[in-house]
């Protein structure tokens, strides 16, 4: 999984990792390992609901989303595999896990990661750092992790926006487990979705009733220029959508939701950070973000 594979990077723990996904494509350096799972929908030539209607087709046939490639599972041979029980459908799940043990002759220890709201990212960082004896590194990283999120939290102010995190365009689904919480952290009232659940589909009247001040678009996997995008193709000139508050006066925002919000990494404090410029930026004026990490929609 990519956040795993962030990590073990993070945890400079680089040399003994064998094998990553499709998706492990940060750092640079994590392009060069062996890929072990691929995916069976290739989501850069497909539109949002095109997407949506494939992998919905797949989830009622019983059928996979990702493929293990056995020939490259065999030859990383590995002690140790980290997956994730989050999400069937964003990252290999236990079915993969199960094939590799099957053709492994050496059977790996399994270490499964399940966060579903901030604390629990960042109480991952010790587990794993646990796991592979590098349990100093791992303290230093969540000491460093709790003091940005404090420092946002300490210096929020008492009057809120209320605040609509969309995880997928068309059709729309709310933004869930962690991206609630990092919403109200952030200085805002997440509407809608709460702190741990999962995302759910929704329609244009409850977004409607929801009255957002503020809608931000963070499409699963998505960069933030892929996402204003399927906005344009999508929204756009949608008369009931342009009707809403936040739409008329400007505030929705696009952000990389593939490097800061969709994945349980150490970088969703990067996008708790720019949660904080989005949703009070006068507070928070001074605070540093990548470039092009979110952009307003116009």
């Amino acid at each position: 999984m990519p956040s795993a594979t962030e990590l073990l990077y993070e945890l400079e723990a680089d040399d003994i990792l064998f094998g990553v996904t499709h998706e492990c494509k940060y750092p640079e350096n994590a392009k060069t390992k062996l890929q072990v799972i691929s995916s069976i929908i290739n989501s850069e030539e497909l539109s949002s609901n095109e997407i949506d209607t494939k992998t919905c087709q797949l989830l009622s046939e019983g059928k996979e989303i990702f493929v293990l490639n056995e020939k490259n599972m065999i030859e990383a041979n590995p002690d140790l595999i980290i997956t994730q029980e989050t999400c069937e459908a964003c990252a290999a799940h236990n079915n993969q896990v199960n094939k590799a043990i099957q053709i492994l002759q050496n059977k790996p220890m399994i270490h499964s990661m399940d966060p579903h709201n901030l604390d629990e990212i960042v109480k991952s960082v010790n587990e794993i750092g646990r796991v592979i004896k590098k349990e100093n590194i791992a303290m230093k990283i969540t000491e460093s992790l709790t003091s940005r999120i404090e420092h946002i939290k300490k210096n929020i102010p008492t009057i809120k926006q209320k605040v609509l995190a969309l995880e997928w365009i068309d059709p729309f689904f709310t933004s869930g487990h962690w991206i609630p919480g990092m919403i109200n952290n952030a200085g805002g009232e997440n509407m809608i979705s709460k702190d741990g659940e999962r995302s759910r589909k929704i329609g244009i009247d409850e977004i409607t009733k929801s009255d957002p001040d503020i809608i931000i678009m963070m499409p699963c996997g998505f960069d933030t220029y892929r996402t204003i995008s399927e906005y344009n193709k999508t929204l756009k000139n949608n008369k009931s959508w342009n009707s809403l508050k936040a739409i008329r006066n400007g505030k929705v925002f696009a952000v990389d939701a593939n490097s800061y919000f969709s994945k349980p990494s150490i970088r969703t404090i990067i996008g708790l950070e720019i949660l904080a410029k989005i949703i009070q930026p006068n507070t928070f004026l001074n605070l540093n973000v990548p470039e092009n990490s979110f952009l307003q929609i116009k």
